[in-house]
């Protein structure tokens, strides 16, 4: 009869070792995504080491107790989850998960971490088979939210329709994470992503674009985690800078950058965004530099003849509407939709940034009013040069304000969803002046 006590007394025993290690590991992940909540955003630097020290010491917990539970699943499965708090790829968890579900085959938070491992390995098909196979075992959050991500992430196939459908299921998947557990913020975060990703590559509707911001506003909402996740605002500060609202933007990436300060991208993308900012304010001003005769003999041949199919009754603009358009100049275009009317000048500048989202150049009406236009989705062969003569029909007319840090710009601008839009000396454009996919975009790092 002892013995089965000394056996029961064992079980027990067992349980309250594998409990106590949970909880330490746990305790990692805990300190790991909430660290903001115990240290300032000053402290950001440090995180990465701090977090590495944590993991050693959860470590040297795990492998006091090794030669006791070495065959145990749900031991191999702690020490697996603990070198998965790095950032980084760990061939040891990566053997510690995979020996975890081959013994205990339906471990989904095994499937899941060792997915997790190989995506950190690069090797994004045996990730997506480890989460969908977490899956079939029970249907849970972090499976669906993580083969939503690695949907996203695979290589682009050619069909587009193919590549289209796979966008439409990571949208899919996102939303069925979110509705398992709506206090979860992170599930928010990647609902954001995958509408981001529909977003920029199947037309921008803005539908698309107001389901990404509130996704991403209620993962800050209901999670402080979220709020304190560098992606999160570097992702939203791509969507703004493409909405071209710019001190949104600028404050998106500053702020990931402060969060991570490690991360060159996202200082990179403030620095240039600045200096694109600084590049158009200052070649407005100047009309492109174009020297002053230079500019009396350009806008000597500018004339109504130029309007060329938007002066034909059975022109249809933009917005559906037939009829021809009356030549406006730019002082008198009002922000916002300027139906009926076309903005009418000549190329002075063009300017071919790093990162750019739009094709950007300058225009100057017959009165030497300098405005910048943005065309958006240009192929890459696609351009104007200086002293073409551009033709916008019903131009969409915004005015900005930005103020960063020590920075203010004021200026108004042009915007053109598609160089189709445009009449170039005269002429439409052509089909493949267009990108045929629109702009490349990657979340980063989910």
């Amino acid at each position: 009869m002892a013995e089965v006590d000394n056996d029961g007394e064992q079980k027990a025993t067992d349980k309250d070792d594998l409990q106590v290690l949970k909880e330490l590991v746990d305790d990692l992940y805990s300190f790991r995504d909430r660290y903001f909540e115990t240290h300032s955003v000053e402290d950001a630097g440090r995180k990465q080491n701090d977090v590495a020290q944590e993991m050693a010491k959860t470590l040297k917990r795990l492998e006091e107790k090794e030669d006791l539970y070495k065959n145990s699943a749900h031991f191999l499965l702690l020490r697996g989850r603990c070198l998965n708090a790095a950032p980084g790829f760990s061939q040891t968890a990566e053997e510690c998960l995979s020996r975890a579900v081959k013994l205990e085959p339906g471990l989904v938070e095994g499937w899941n971490t060792l997915g997790e491992q190989y995506w950190k390995k690069g090797d994004l098909t045996a990730a997506k088979t480890c989460f969908t196979g977490a899956q079939q075992q029970s249907k849970n959050k972090v499976s669906l939210r993580s083969l939503s991500m690695v949907l996203r992430q695979l290589p682009p196939v050619e069909d587009a329709q193919e590549q289209s459908k796979r966008i439409v299921e990571s949208v899919e998947l996102a939303r069925q994470a979110v509705q398992l557990d709506v206090t979860d913020g992170t599930s928010w975060y990647i609902l954001g992503n995958a509408y981001i990703s529909m977003f920029f590559t199947s037309g921008q509707n803005p539908q698309l674009s107001q389901q990404a911001l509130s996704a991403y506003a209620q993962a800050e909402k209901i999670d402080k985690a979220s709020s304190m996740n560098p992606d999160l605002h570097f992702n939203r500060a791509t969507l703004f800078q493409y909405e071209e609202m710019y001190s949104s933007a600028l404050d998106g990436y500053s702020r990931a950058a402060a969060l991570d300060p490690g991360w060159e991208d996202a200082q990179e993308r403030e620095k240039q965004l600045l200096n694109y900012l600084d590049q158009v304010t200052m070649l407005i001003e100047n009309k492109g530099k174009v020297k002053a005769r230079r500019l009396r003999n350009m806008l000597s041949s500018l004339s109504t003849t130029a309007l060329g199919p938007c002066s034909s009754p059975q022109f249809r603009s933009p917005s559906g509407r037939i009829g021809s358009l009356e030549p406006r100049s730019l002082s008198v275009l009002t922000h916002g939709h300027n139906g009926g009317v076309a903005a009418l000048g000549k190329v002075v500048f063009s300017l071919a940034s790093e990162g750019r989202m739009a094709f950007t150049f300058g225009m100057l009406d017959s009165d030497e009013t300098c405005c910048v236009v943005m065309v958006y989705n240009t192929a890459d062969s696609w351009g104007v040069l200086i002293g073409d003569t551009v033709v916008i029909p019903e131009p969409q007319v915004k005015r900005h304000s930005v103020t960063h840090k020590d920075k203010s710009y004021d200026f108004r601008s042009i915007r053109v969803d598609s160089p189709l839009l445009l009449i170039v000396n005269g002429k439409r454009q052509v089909m493949k002046s267009q990108s045929a996919a629109f702009v490349t975009y990657k979340p980063q790092s989910e």
